[in-house]
């Protein structure tokens, strides 16, 4: 399981690195990972204050620090 949440972390992080702040459904849209396992990213990278998380309208956005 650790395995898997290491590799969500990166595709996350690559994903935002590259796209810029995004919504947690476009996020799990457009990575191909499963809803559950961008879950885990975003929590792995908020413990290591590295991901900010701001409410824009409806929609949770992420962003890297």
């Amino acid at each position: 399981m650790s395995n898997t949440i290491n590799e969500a972390v990166g595709i996350v992080w690559q994903y935002l690195d590259k796209n810029g702040p995004s919504s947690v459904n476009k996020v799990t849209t457009e990575s191909g990972l499963s809803r559950n396992d961008v879950q885990r990213a975003i929590g792995w990278l908020s413990k290591e204050d590295k991901l900010s998380i701001e409410m824009i309208g409806r929609a949770e956005t992420l962003s890297l620090k």
